[in-house]
């Protein structure tokens, strides 16, 4: 079997595995594809591409952002501009899961231009597409870690959000015309996202609704879901709760039916929520019971602080205040114990709450909460205290290297010497040259200084080293008229070394420096790794087109943002808690609305103003009667 046919059955053999969704194992074959070789350059882009679109699967975004690199190299070198448009596409993709996003809309924008030049729609549309999920994905980040419900966003953000919009109109009208139709609804459903996070829930139902139509259509179970959910949301911001929840009951139904736990937990969640608004708290704490179940078993501990916080909420509201106290207690303790500060703010107010309405019982809770952070306190100070006593045991026994002098072969030999004897022997080499001050003494009995004796050691090996690689008189056969080079062989302690006067001395020379070029050419980096096309190197070579300069453009790109972004580095950026059971729309923000004003509606009546309204009720009484006398 050709090498050439086993690295096109092991690319196809990863592309398989991808298909399945076994992207590790793709991975090898991709990898022993590529160092088997081709000389076929579309093959090898290939290739990278799929090396590049596996590892971001992978989550591995540098390795993934080195094989696009390549690929988008490959592609410029052979002129394929159709592939050179494919890669940009690409790298911005990545760029953006990176949060760079200027350089990923530098790279999209580019895919654009080369898209529209050759007049391909249909990468045109996917240009569109990339550059619609960078706006919203940098007008998130920019609002970021602050928590915003839609249509409250900074104007930064909503501009970001009113451009990524703009893209996706343009996407949507180019793939009506290709007749495109699992496009069109991926760009219905991401429209409709851009439409949402604007506050504009008429248009994002709308679109959401156009986009459940498509996936329905082609029996996309996990759209449909996504398309319900996301319906939910926006019925809930327009305060149609009974239509929330029966999309949200919906997307309960498919995460069950496709087996997703997480995504299970999370339209749980929803529907919680969702009839604590409706003032159904027992409908309420049966869903959040569920969610809570799950998110334990998921190993969530973000998701069961959530969970116990609406089930407390609950109960509060029922007036069961002492199970609304149990979990309000379990909620601060899971809080402090993941550093969710959101979450202890609204802890706190809960239990504030709690205490106004139960007074000493509520301070029972707090004794029975700081108790366990004590604990947990002692025992990171135990644990600490154990690796400090760890930490002085080891510098008690650690060992240092004293260096002799051998007097048969003048080389100096380590012996091992215990940090604890050191003053003891620091104190005798002290007393020794006191004592010997003014005699002469040998080599080897003399006491020598540690770094520096170590340094000596370290350049007697090194020149030793290399002696051990000259070139020797014996071995170098220049031929017959060669025969009387004058080159002394390392043991020639007379004539150390080669006379720069000798005839044949500058071909010595050539032929080292020849030598050396050599080695020094097999040892450089293969621009394009798996590439075995000599004649394609050698006309990249000759024009000029080596790596640097392939990388210029790219590069270029890169750090157009490198300064502004390291001054972003330089403050320590917030913590991101991971809640798989946890929807990224929570509605906390909507239920402490809807709660808060609740309570203004229960409000009593002024005294003061009721006795105003009663006086002047008897004042126009008293002239009704007159006038009727």
């Amino acid at each position: 079997m050709s090498a050439e046919a086993t690295c096109m059955e092991l690319a196809l053999e990863g592309e398989r595995l991808c298909k399945t969704g076994e992207f590790c194992r793709a991975v090898h074959y991709f990898e022993a594809a590529v160092h088997l070789g081709t000389e076929d350059v579309p093959t090898l882009g290939a290739l990278y591409s799929q090396l590049g679109n596996a590892y971001f699967v992978l989550e591995d975004y540098v390795k993934a952002l080195e094989y696009h690199r390549l690929d988008l190299n490959l592609m410029r070198a052979s002129s394929d501009r159709s592939g050179e448009a494919k890669a940009c596409g690409n790298l911005g993709n990545t760029l953006k899961v990176l949060n760079k996003f200027d350089e990923a809309l530098a790279f999209c924008h580019r895919q654009q231009d080369i898209a529209r030049e050759l007049n391909e729609k249909a990468s045109e549309a996917k240009a569109l597409y990339n550059l619609g999920n960078v706006c919203h994905a940098k007008g998130k980040q920019l609002g970021f870690p602050s928590v915003y419900d839609p249509g409250e966003y900074p104007p930064e953000c909503n501009k970001c959000f009113e451009e990524g919009a703009k893209y996706f109109e343009e996407n949507l009208e180019i793939l009506k015309k290709l007749g495109d139709r699992p496009s069109i609804g991926r760009t219905y459903g991401n429209l409709g996202n851009m439409y949402y996070v604007l506050g504009n829930f008429t248009e994002a139902i709308g679109c959401h609704e156009e986009r459940l139509l498509i996936a329905k259509e082609f029996g996309d179970v996990v759209a449909e879901r996504r398309a319900y959910t996301n319906l939910g949301n926006a019925y809930m911001f327009l305060g149609e709760f009974i239509i929330a929840a029966d999309y949200f009951n919906k997307a309960l139904q498919i995460a069950r039916q496709i087996k997703d736990r997480s995504l299970e937990a999370q339209s749980c969640y929803s529907l919680g929520n969702t009839y604590t608004l409706l003032r159904d708290f027992e409908k309420s704490i049966e869903y959040h019971i569920m969610h809570l179940r799950i998110a334990q078993e998921l190993k969530d501990r973000l998701g069961e602080g959530r969970a116990c916080w609406s089930i407390g909420n609950a109960y509060k509201s029922m007036g069961q205040l002492q199970k609304a106290l149990l979990y309000a207690g379990l909620h601060m303790e899971i809080t402090k114990e993941v550093g969710d500060e959101d979450g202890l703010v609204t802890g706190q107010a809960m239990l504030a709450e709690l205490q106004a309405l139960l007074g000493s019982t509520e301070g029972t809770t707090v004794k029975r909460v700081s108790s366990c952070r004590e604990k947990s306190e002692g025992r990171l100070d135990r644990e600490l205290g154990s690796l400090a006593r760890n930490r002085r045991s080891s510098l008690e026994n650690l060992e240092l290297v004293e260096l002799k002098t051998d007097e048969s072969h003048h080389v100096k030999t380590p012996k091992l010497l215990k940090c604890g004897s050191l003053t003891s022997s620091d104190s005798k080499d002290k007393k020794s040259k006191k004592s010997s001050s003014g005699q002469s003494t040998s080599k080897s009995t003399s006491s020598i200084d540690l770094d520096d004796g170590f340094f000596d050691l370290l350049t007697k090996f090194q020149s030793r080293r290399i002696d051990d690689q000259r070139c020797c008189s014996s071995v170098l056969e220049f031929g017959s008229r060669d025969s009387n080079v004058n080159v002394e062989c390392e043991g020639d302690k007379e004539n150390n070394g080669f006379q720069a006067n000798s005839p044949n001395a500058d071909e010595f020379f050539d032929m080292v420096a020849g030598i050396q070029g050599s080695r020094m050419d097999d040892q450089r980096a293969e621009i394009f790794p798996g590439l075995h096309n000599r004649q394609f190197l050698a006309q990249l070579t000759a024009n000029r087109c080596d790596d640097s300069l392939l990388d210029d453009h790219f590069f270029e790109m890169l750090m157009r943002c490198q300064s502004s972004r390291i001054e972003d580095q330089r403050s320590e950026l917030p913590m991101i808690h991971s809640a798989p059971t946890v929807p990224d729309e929570d509605f906390l923000n909507l239920i402490l609305r809807f709660q808060s004003s609740r309570l203004e509606e229960q409000r009593s009546v002024m005294p003061i103003l009721s006795k105003r309204v009663t006086s002047k009720k008897s004042s126009f009484r008293r002239k009704s009667d007159k006038q009727s006398q």
